[in-house]
Formats: C-alpha cells, structure tokens, sequence
C-alpha cells in the first residue's frame, strides 16, 4: 500500500499571555489508501490534527513538524499558491455540521459546481453536470431538485451528503471526514459510512476519519490512533480496539454503555498524571 501522507512530530501551540497551549504534541502517523480513525474525548486535539495537514489553523496557532510530506511534497514548506491548489484538489475536509460550513445565501448547487470551477478548467454547464453527477454519487435520489435548494431546506443527513460531495467534487487523494455523522441519527448515519466506505474502496483514496464513537471507529475503519491530550497514547488495528492496552482506550471501552449484561453505574475514566 503506498503512503501518501507522512506526518511526524506534528506539533499545535496557542501563545497566550500566561503560558503556550500545546493542542497537539509530537502526534506521528503514516495514511496510504485506507480508513484511518483519529478517536479521542473533545478537546484532545484531533480535529486540529486534521486542520493542520491543510495548515487551516488559524492564528495565533503555530504549527510545526519534523516531516508534513503529501505526495514528495512538504505541506510546510509550500507557498499559499500551492496550498491553495492542493485544498479541495488533491486533499479535502468535511467540517462537522454543513450549517455552519455551506453558505447560506448559495444554492447547494451552486457551491459543488464553484468548488469545482475553482480546480478545473471547465465551462459552467460541464461544472454543473458534474455537481449533478456528485449529487446522485452520494446517494441524493433527486439531484437536479436539490441542486437548486439553499442549505436551509434540506436535512441535516442531506446537508451532510452535500458536503461530502463538494469535497470530492474535485476528485481528491486524500478525504477528512471531521466526525460527519456526529448529528445524524443512526439510519442516516449509516447511509452516510456506506457512501465514504465505497467511494474509499472505488476511487481509491485515504481517509482521515475523525470521531469521539469508538464502536462506530472500530466496525467502519482500518486503523486507529487514540488521543488523548494532543497525543497519541496507542495505536491498533481497527478490528483489535478491545484488546487494547493503554489504561485511557480501556477507560474509554469501559464507560461505553452496554444493553446486555449487568446494569449499574458507568465506571468513571481515572486519569493519570504519568500519561502527560
């Protein structure tokens, strides 16, 4: 499997006037074309993760890294141009909720088809069957009547479908998906896996799967990286997370309510010091 993305000794620091914040610390992982799972509570730096390999980390933040390669090409060292060129192109990010990352004055339709006008020389009737065509990629029954929709008049699933498709409009290398089924109820959520698993396995590209559901992680990805405080404590294979080792990803299985089984209080997660 070639590796498309190198990332060692990733670091995030926030200058405040008492101290510097480190979101993420000495975070290393390698992705080829496969479903890899960044897990953690909220607050362990794994959405930042994903906002600095597109280095979309606002300042004050200052990222920094020992090798943040994409394709030979060092995504630290490279000019705005070029990251321009390579946001949306060759690597692309679903936010978490399309309210908030689709404009709100612009037909869906219109925003696929400018997403991808902005990486290809095509004309607008070429850039509109192609939003057609991503419409109907994800599953969207009536592509032509969503097309002309504004945001608020779809559903939160098909928001995220949209979503979804204008991040691959462009036909990318590399997807991160930023917990993209945190607000969908379980039947649309599983529509939405079904979507990202075959257009993973047909088109071949790696995703970055972020997400705070380690049984969803664990049934949909490759591989997983547990964070915990900007860093990551553990590393396993998707299928083997209960057999984890590190006292955080058994604190996290354990606190998983269960149907089956005894009934009582959930355990309560003891952090220790030492995982600093």
């Amino acid at each position: 499997m070639a590796t498309q993305l190198i990332v060692q000794n990733l670091r995030v620091r926030y200058p405040t006037p008492a101290r510097v914040i480190e979101a993420v610390r000495g975070v290393s992982f390698t992705l080829g074309r496969e479903k890899l799972g960044i897990v953690g509570e909220s607050g362990s730096g794994k959405s930042t993760v994903g906002r600095a390999v597109l280095r979309l980390v606002p300042p004050p933040g200052q990222v920094s890294a020992d090798r943040l390669i994409f394709d030979g090409i060092d995504l630290l060292a490279a000019d705005e141009a070029t990251m321009r060129a390579l946001r949306g192109k060759r690597i692309a990010m679903v936010m978490q909720d399309p309210k908030y990352s689709l404009n709100p004055v612009m037909t869906v339709g219109k925003q696929i088809r400018e997403a991808y006008r902005a990486h290809a020389r095509v004309s607008r009737p070429e850039a509109e069957q192609r939003a057609l065509d991503m419409l109907a990629a994800v599953r969207i029954h009536d592509p032509q009547r969503v097309f002309h929709c504004y945001p608020h008049e779809v559903s939160g699933g098909m928001g995220q479908r949209v979503m979804i498709a204008m991040m691959l409009v462009g036909d990318p290398d590399i997807l991160i998906a930023d917990e993209p089924t945190s607000a969908l109820d379980v039947t649309v959520q599983m529509q939405v896996l079904a979507i990202l698993d075959d257009l993973v396995s047909e088109r071949g590209l790696g995703l970055i799967f972020i997400s705070h559901d380690l049984n969803l992680v664990a049934s949909f990805c490759d591989r997983v990286l547990i964070m915990y405080a900007g860093q990551v404590v553990e590393t396993c294979a998707a299928g083997e997370l209960h057999r984890a080792t590190h006292p955080y990803t058994r604190g996290l299985l354990a606190a998983l309510p269960r149907i089956e089984g005894a009934r009582g209080p959930l355990p309560v997660l003891r952090r220790d010091p030492a995982w600093l």
